[in-house]
């Protein structure tokens, strides 16, 4: 018998003074209310009820034993309904694990944006590269790059990151603009050393190429990889929404512009719940809508 309900029968019981309007207040028989109420006795091993057939009244063990369940009853009713309110509405502290990549001012207006949307959520984003434990480590939520995501999550992708090669004006002007991928190929690269983007397919219109690019600077950063080309240390691959104000501002010109590159997808990664919280749900939401923006604005661009 579930003794919790059998502690909400029980103070019925004592609060209507009889087991048939108890029984009528949460929809079960008279003879089902008796029975939980003689469940509990049996349980503490105490009389709580006096009864015969035209009254009902507490025991002396049973009115110290009703004071202390009705705060228990109240305090489990309060706690279901923060429960509940919580599945609606987004509220508490989101603990976030992402690349170090998404240091940038995109994604910070983004959390700022979202932290606007949802001002009942607190925001605690880690950054870093290596694939997190997400319960070990205390994470309700992981932002991943990964083509093989762990059975045990629940993964949404998000968007592609798509790679555009790009270079400064001052190294175009020592070097000359690149106008095929052969041109490139001449040139030494700066390219991540967390996946190999050394061989990269390209396509434009009918065409489709591999480059081959050699390195002379390596990085396990993206925003590392950023600074060095910044630097005029050579061409590179960067993700398009992390230098989209570097392009426009012409402190970055993309090479090859008529080819596309390699895209990774970007997946919000949670653990396998039955009710997923409101918080985590409106976060995954809130990326999902600037994900879709943002693929809008590259295909009109």
């Amino acid at each position: 018998m579930d003794t919790l309900f059998s502690l909400k029968v029980f103070c019925q019981v004592v609060e209507q003074g009889s087991f048939a309007r108890a029984a009528e207040q949460l929809g079960i028989s008279a003879a089902m209310a008796s029975k939980h109420v003689s469940h509990l006795e049996k349980h503490l091993a105490t009389r709580l009820l006096q009864r015969n057939s035209r009254s009902l009244h507490l025991s002396e063990e049973g009115e110290a034993y009703y004071r202390q369940c009705r705060e228990a009853v109240e305090l489990l009713d309060s706690a279901a309904a923060q429960a509940s309110l919580g599945q609606s509405r987004a509220q508490g502290h989101l603990r976030i694990t992402a690349p170090v990549w998404c240091a940038n001012p995109v994604f910070a207006r983004w959390m700022a944006e979202y932290r606007q949307r949802e001002p009942d959520v607190s925001l605690d984003i880690v950054l870093d590269n290596r694939m997190s434990d997400l319960v070990g480590d205390g994470f309700d939520l992981a932002l991943r790059v990964s083509a093989s995501p762990s059975p045990s999550l629940i993964v949404r992708p998000l968007f592609a990151v798509h790679f555009v090669l790009v270079a400064t004006p001052a190294w175009i002007r020592r070097n000359g603009l690149p106008q095929t991928p052969q041109d490139v190929e001449r040139h030494l690269a700066v390219l991540p050393s967390y996946t190999d983007v050394s061989r990269m397919e390209a396509s434009a219109q009918d065409t489709q190429t591999v480059l081959h690019l050699s390195a002379m600077l390596h990085s396990n950063s993206t925003l590392m990889l950023r600074e060095l080309i910044l630097a005029h240390s050579g061409p590179g691959y960067l993700p398009l929404w992390l230098i989209e104000e570097d392009l426009a501002a012409g402190r970055l010109v993309r090479l090859l512009p008529d080819y596309h590159f390699r895209s990774i997808a970007l997946h919000a990664a949670y653990a396998n719940r039955r009710h997923l919280s409101a918080k985590i749900r409106t976060f995954i939401d809130f990326m999902v809508e600037k994900a879709q923006a943002m693929q809008g604005s590259a295909r009109h661009s």
